[in-house]
């Protein structure tokens, strides 16, 4: 984990005004008179694949601004093993709980390197209280994880485990590159589609004989997004 400090108020409104994907995070409506607003450092920290943003029933003291990478969110169950609940990608916010001064309900892990800006909460409330811009943007993602919640139940967690790890590929098509997507461990993916190891691992290795996934590297693949569809019942 590699931490940067923006230690002052005016070097943050520059760090922030200036974000590549400030469009699509948190501070997304700010204008600039509200950035006085912002009298703690806000922290740019790097995570590397397997480690932690933060643990479940830790006390929520930040949100997390994802600028790059992907991270998934973790519960455990009571059997030892894990359930991936949801994934958030660029722009998208972690730890929101933490705004409403309560510990956090998951473990957030970087699935790929993840650069992401560590909020204090007191920066998050001070400018809820103090503008009704990011009032509107913290309720805009309360309902997007709702809607978020409500997607991944439908989509990866009913129907055949072929149609799932389909719906999940399509989930993960490169934003820059639309046939693309980058996979990870068959662990991961059928923690996050409620189905075994071995049945994603099955499927993945079917799915490349058929030429629904051609790989291009490590990890690396282009999909047959018309073949995906069909699986996954979307066509």
């Amino acid at each position: 984990m590699r931490g940067k400090s923006i230690e002052a108020a005016w070097r943050g409104q520059a760090e922030c005004q200036g974000c590549g994907i400030r469009e699509s995070a948190l501070f997304a409506d700010l204008l600039q008179q509200d950035f006085a607003l912002v009298h703690l450092p806000i922290d740019e920290i790097q995570f590397e694949p397997g480690l932690a943003l933060y643990h479940v029933g830790d006390p929520g003291q930040a949100v997390f601004t994802i600028r790059t990478g992907l991270v998934k969110l973790v519960r455990y169950l009571a059997d030892g093993s894990q359930r991936i609940v949801r994934l958030l990608r660029p722009g998208d916010t972690a730890g929101m709980e933490s705004v409403l001064g309560q510990d956090y309900e998951h473990t957030a892990i970087a699935l790929r390197p993840a650069l992401t800006c560590r909020i204090p909460r007191e920066v998050v409330t001070r400018l809820a209280e103090n503008t009704p811009r990011m009032h509107a943007q913290l309720m805009s993602r309360w309902q997007r994880q709702v809607q978020q919640a409500d997607a991944w139940l439908t989509s990866l967690s009913t129907g055949s485990a072929k149609a799932r790890v389909a719906r999940l590929l399509l989930l993960l098509l490169d934003q820059n590159a639309s046939r693309q997507c980058d996979l990870f461990g068959r662990e991961d993916m059928g923690a996050m589609l409620g189905v075994t190891t071995e049945t994603t691992s099955r499927i993945v290795a079917e799915f490349r004989r058929d030429r629904v996934l051609t790989e291009l590297g490590p990890n690396r693949y282009d999909c047959d997004v018309d073949a995906l569809l069909r699986l996954a019942g979307m066509d």
